[in-house]
């Protein structure tokens, strides 16, 4: 029988989100980040947070264990909050401690749905270090 999707949020703390990461590439989830980029552009003492968005059962890959597919908020290192996906066993996701209020968690919701993708945040601060980019006088 297929877990069902849970409709919250969950907080999570960087070392969390980074265990989180390798667990997932460990099994080969397609939904992830690389745990070196994390640790590279993650806050170290951010909260970020993920919210089950769909069930994601690979019937071509049946190794694969099925998996909740989280849209996360996370905190990067420039304070700026930026949106991505991953994926995480439901028995790992239902582990992580319930702590946000009703109001926290439609606040987190929306500020998914506002914030600029990882992609276009890697793009932003490639295209800002790229000196052919720079103003000329």
């Amino acid at each position: 029988m297929t877990p069902s999707l849970p409709r919250t949020v969950r907080a999570v703390d960087t070392a969390q989100l980074l265990d989180l990461a390798q667990e997932a590439a460990m099994h080969g989830f397609s939904q992830r980040l690389p745990v070196d980029w994390l640790q590279e552009h993650l806050a170290a003492e951010a909260t970020h947070y993920l919210f089950p968005t769909l069930i994601q059962r690979l019937r071509h890959r049946p190794e694969v264990p099925l998996q909740w597919r989280c849209q996360q908020l996370l905190t990067v290192s420039t304070g700026e909050q930026i949106w991505g996906l991953l994926d995480v066993l439901p028995d790992t996701f239902d582990k992580i401690p319930e702590t946000l209020d009703t109001a926290s968690r439609k606040d987190i919701v929306s500020r998914i749905e506002r914030a600029v993708t990882v992609r276009e945040w890697v793009e932003r601060i490639a295209a800002d270090a790229d000196p052919e980019e720079m103003p000329r006088n």
